[in-house]
């Protein structure tokens, strides 16, 4: 065997076990019993012991130095990238911080749900000072003097800075903030949500739906969890959402958002299974997944129009009046706390507000002491209203409590990636609408198989996105997208 084979041999039982930590944390979120938390931080802390070990073995070192990397061709070569990008953050982290930083965040989902439901973030203080602790340790070993927030940054969507992400903010803050006021203030409103729907069918509804857009239920399993999420790779990848009697949307949209995740991994070309290249291209190219699949498709007039139909079916009626009332209803525009139940125009301005609490506190410009504070402050000042409670604020998201530091800003950018993706979409498939129409997500997610997800992580992330469009990567498909759909909406 070459070097090459032997360190793939080698990197695939690394993935097979970044898979099984990955299957405890779907465990933890779901079905693991309330008082097995602390056994479970020892078990999520001893894997990655095991993995940190694998990703620094001298074995690895040797085996890259001993391929000859211009004979690959393009996926071996980008294999090496991975694998060699894996090691050398590796190498910059003690083992004894990335043990610790696992133990903590593990520690810390339980103790984050149980403060988020009680609204008590005092309690959750020191949890969370620990963790920005260590994260801010574990930045200042991968940034060997440079930024820290881009340090961690770099661990979802590779090449990216934060200075980029805040001029692709400042580009997109002022058209949104003035289409928000502009639909706000219509004279025109659709109808709000009426009616309730009962919990079991709107699982069975939202087991449809993940069908309809692609998502393999023999590969796969949607559950309930808090927080939903998407995990795994390949063979086996799972979903969760959740249910509100009063608002089904929040179940389905969900669902579907998810099932653009699952689909990306579900979709990888089996050839890179359990490799380095057999996932993702990075957070910001999952979330265009996801999103397109959400937004640009599941909130379109045609696919609204079906669904309709699907609710007078199987609830009796429909949260609006008629399928025109009813897209309406879909999309409006609502003042609200909540990041994962906005609407597409005010969705980034939640995750702006989070980009810069997260950078501040990584740099150490903001302690954690004072970070209710200034959420609700900078909240009152981007949305014109007072936060209530701490789970409609500070406490709302999993991400700080699991250590996803340098996340945020990935769901933006997803944004913007689906912006181009469906600009270029929409011209090759002249169809789509009568397709969505029908209930026929699969028209429009075959497309995107095609163009991004059988890659995997192949190529960088805006080069997926470059390859698959045609065009550099801009936030004004985006915008314009946003701007003529609500213009439309609200007879603005």
């Amino acid at each position: 065997m070459t070097a090459f084979d032997n360190l793939m041999v080698f990197q695939r039982d690394t993935q097979a076990l970044t898979e099984v930590a990955g299957r405890l944390g779907w465990d933890q979120e779901t079905v693991m019993p309330d008082g097995a938390g602390p056994q479970r931080a020892e078990e999520m802390a001893a894997i990655e012991k095991v993995l940190h070990a694998r990703r620094i073995d001298p074995k690895v070192a040797d085996w890259l130095d001993a391929i000859e990397t211009d004979a690959l061709d393009v996926a071996a070569a980008a294999q090496i990238r991975e694998i060699r990008r894996a090691q050398e953050r590796a190498q910059k982290v003690p083992v004894e911080l990335s043990t610790a930083i696992a133990r903590a965040t593990s520690a810390a989902q339980r103790k984050w749900a149980d403060a988020r439901a009680a609204d008590d973030f005092v309690a959750f203080r020191p949890v969370l000072e620990e963790i920005v602790a260590l994260r801010r340790e574990e930045a200042a070993a991968l940034a060997g003097g440079g930024d820290l927030y881009d340090a961690l940054l770099d661990d979802y969507e590779p090449g990216a800075s934060g200075t980029e992400i805040q001029a692709m903010f400042d580009a997109m803050r002022p058209r949104l903030v003035r289409l928000r006021d502009a639909a706000l203030g219509a004279s025109h409103q659709p109808e709000k949500v009426i009616g309730t729907y009962p919990a079991k069918r709107q699982m069975r509804l939202a087991r449809k739906l993940a069908q309809k857009f692609g998502y393999d239920l023999n590969n796969g399993r949607i559950d309930k969890a808090l927080h939903p999420f998407s995990s795994g790779s390949g063979l086996d990848v799972r979903i969760t959402t959740r249910t509100n009697p009063e608002d089904p949307f929040n179940c389905f949209y969900s669902t579907i958002h998810e099932v653009g995740h699952a689909c990306y991994e579900q979709n990888v070309d089996r050839d890179y299974l359990l490799t380095p290249i057999g996932r993702g291209a990075s957070m910001g190219v999952h979330e265009s997944q996801s999103r397109i699949y959400e937004n640009q498709f599941g909130r379109s007039r045609a696919f609204t129009g079906w669904l309709f139909g699907q609710m007078e079916q199987r609830f009796g009626y429909a949260p609006a009046s008629n399928p025109d009332a009813f897209y309406g209803t879909v999309n409006r525009l609502e003042k609200g706390y909540i990041r994962t139940e906005a609407d597409e125009v005010q969705y980034n301005l939640h995750v702006m507000l989070r980009f810069d609490l997260e950078r501040r506190l990584i740099s150490g410009h903001l302690d954690v002491a004072d970070l209710e504070e200034a959420w609700n402050a900078r909240f009152a000042a981007d949305f014109g209203y007072d936060v209530d409670r701490a789970s409609h604020g500070v406490l709302q998201d999993v991400h700080w409590a699991v250590g996803l530091f340098g996340y945020f800003p990935t769901y933006s950018l997803g944004n913007v990636y689906a912006g181009c993706l469906h600009q270029a979409l929409r011209a090759d498939l002249p169809k789509l609408d009568s397709k969505l129409a029908q209930g026929n997500a699969t028209y429009a997610t075959a497309w995107l198989s095609e163009k991004v997800q059988r890659h995997g992580a192949l190529y960088a992330p805006k080069e997926v996105i470059e390859k698959a469009t045609g065009q550099t990567v801009s936030v004004e498909p985006l915008l314009s997208y946003i701007e003529a759909k609500f213009g439309e909406i609200y007879r603005l």
